[in-house]
């Protein structure tokens, strides 16, 4: 017969192993990768004409610092390397969910403990589990 899972085991385990997943997040950026096409404004230009998607596509990248939208211009032969950082960014959020998940259900269970261990050390002495009042 297997050996019953200790529950505090399993929450630290899990808690380890989502730092090693999370040391292994490489390059990442925050933002959104935005294609635009624009129009220069001449009117004997190609993108004037009617039906014309305009100038493009470059790409740009905006996230928020401080409060306030900062855009940056993305080469376009960055632009592959540039989703990756980007996806790496939103897996290291989500690995970094977990983890905060995972470390309070450890916290959790390691405050129950005690508990039980001082209920049970009680039951052992035959003590009772009220604490007694000081008197004044």
């Amino acid at each position: 017969m297997p050996f019953p899972v200790d529950p505090i085991q399993k929450f630290r385990d899990r808690r380890d192993q989502l730092r090693a997943e999370m040391a292994q997040v490489g390059d990442m950026r925050p933002g959104s990768l935005v294609e635009r096409y624009r129009r220069c404004g001449k009117p004997n230009c190609h993108c004037a004409q009617k039906g014309e998607a305009g100038h493009g596509p470059s790409f740009s990248l905006t996230h928020a610092v401080d409060g306030k939208t900062v855009t940056k211009i993305i080469p376009a032969h960055a632009v592959e390397t540039t989703r990756q950082q980007i996806d790496e960014y939103h897996r290291f959020r989500e690995l970094g969910q977990k983890l905060v998940e995972a470390s309070e259900r450890l916290c959790d269970a390691q405050l129950r403990i005690p508990d039980e261990a001082a209920s049970q050390e009680v039951a052992k002495k035959g003590a009772s589990k009220r604490s007694s009042k000081p008197k004044s």
